[in-house]
């Protein structure tokens, strides 16, 4: 189980019911009744969502730590564009240096960014703009690209304020945990007994994990990418993972749950040294020794390494291949305005 790499006895307890975990249940409890609140004052439209004149699909998962939202931002970002959506995304950004409202460039620093805003950029470009506040981002981003006729929302399932269309519930291997909520359990809120209205379930794992319905989704490691073609944007020197055969190498990933990471590298034949990070590491100073190999990265790393810092090393970044199956994309695409009969900012077509 993923959660075997988690070292800090809080997470280790989210995954049982032991003496740690009923001891913090006092604390799920307040939580619980104040998230309820909230949402029973929006369910009741005491508090209202703000309008926003285009459709937002929000990306989120009800578990703490990564289940792969990002990933799924990339994959549904990209499917809106393939049926002739001009997709923006926002996000909070997590591990930035501020919380204010920002538009991400390709050529930003992370810090300033956030790792998974500036990654979204790179990769599917399309604007992105980052802020804790996710209806100001919402706003900035019309604002500066009124050609945007979708928002796709990186997190926000619990942004209430924010309007949708629809959302994408993403779960990956650990499922509910112990099924408690924080800080007893893993959860942000209870794992709802059916599907919600306007919800699809995204299961980022081999199989379901929850009692929910809903698609898997198809992963697999890319060819690996020399560090330089990766900021390049070319991958002509692409390498197969398989033809690194088991020569000694070091993978170091700095996200939730690392040993996913290791895992697939290993099962795609490599012989590596694990070197598991902090979540979001920011690699001001290089974590590995000299002249340590060849090393693998994840592309959510590559964008805090430029290439001039690693010397003589050889960095190789190793992109997701992510793809949900297409009952998954159906069953969301169901959900949202036909692009057809919108024009920038929402007004109907004559």
């Amino acid at each position: 189980m993923a959660a075997a790499a988690d070292s800090h006895p809080l997470v280790r307890a989210w995954w049982s019911r032991g003496f740690l975990a009923r001891s913090l249940l006092p604390l799920a409890w307040l939580f619980g009744g104040v998230s309820g609140v909230r949402r029973w004052l929006y369910r009741h439209r005491w508090l209202r969502a703000e309008p926003l004149p285009v459709p937002v699909v929000v990306v989120g998962n009800l578990i703490a730590g990564g289940a792969g939202k990002t990933p799924t931002v990339m994959a549904v970002a990209q499917l809106l564009r393939s049926r002739g959506y001009r997709p923006g995304v926002i996000s909070r950004g997590y591990g930035r240096s501020h919380d204010g409202v920002l538009e991400v460039t390709p050529q930003m620093d992370a810090r300033i960014a956030g790792d998974e805003p500036l990654l979204l950029r790179i990769r599917l470009d399309a604007p992105v703009v980052v802020g804790r506040d996710r209806m100001a981002a919402a706003h900035q981003l019309l604002r500066l690209h009124p050609e945007v006729d979708i928002i796709v929302s990186d997190d926000g399932l619990q942004h209430l304020r924010l309007p949708r269309a629809a959302q994408v519930l993403v779960f990956d291997e650990r499922g509910a945990g112990n099924g408690w909520l924080l800080p007893a359990g893993p959860l942000r809120e209870l794992v709802p007994t059916h599907v919600p209205p306007r919800t699809v379930v995204l299961y980022n794992a081999p199989r379901p994990s929850t009692a929910l319905p809903g698609s898997v989704a198809r992963r697999a490691l890319g060819a690996a990418v020399a560090l330089p073609d990766w900021w390049a944007g070319t991958h002509a020197g692409a390498r197969p993972l398989a033809s690194f055969g088991q020569q000694p190498a070091l993978a170091a990933a700095g996200m939730a749950h690392p040993a996913r990471f290791f895992a697939m590298l290993e099962q795609a034949g490599l012989r590596i040294t694990p070197l598991p990070l902090p979540d979001h590491f920011d690699f001001a100073q290089l974590p590995w020794p000299p002249e340590p190999g060849d090393v693998f990265i994840t592309e959510k790393d590559a964008v805090k390494l430029r290439p001039e810092r690693v010397g003589g090393t050889r960095v190789w970044v190793v992109p997701l291949d992510f793809h949900p199956a297409p009952a998954f994309e159906r069953d969301l695409l169901a959900l949202l305005p036909p692009p057809s009969i919108r024009t920038p900012h929402g007004h109907p077509t004559a």
